[in-house]
């Protein structure tokens, strides 16, 4: 199966990886060395981030 590229900019997946607490792995082995469990919660925040932009969006209409 072919890796799709992915939706997330870089900058954003650094600044959630920052702020969940493993960016420091990241650096170390990259992308692939995450947990899988940390990775998810990366989307969950992305996924959060997301809705709380279009409320903001919502509500300056």
């Amino acid at each position: 199966m072919a890796r799709r590229n992915g939706v997330m900019s870089e900058q954003l997946k650094e600044e959630i990886a920052k702020e969940l607490g493993f960016y420091d792995v990241v650096q170390r082995e990259g992308w692939g060395g995450i947990k899988s469990r940390d990775a998810g919660n990366m989307v969950k925040r992305a996924i959060e981030m997301a809705g709380q932009g279009m409320a903001g969006k919502d509500r300056s209409q």
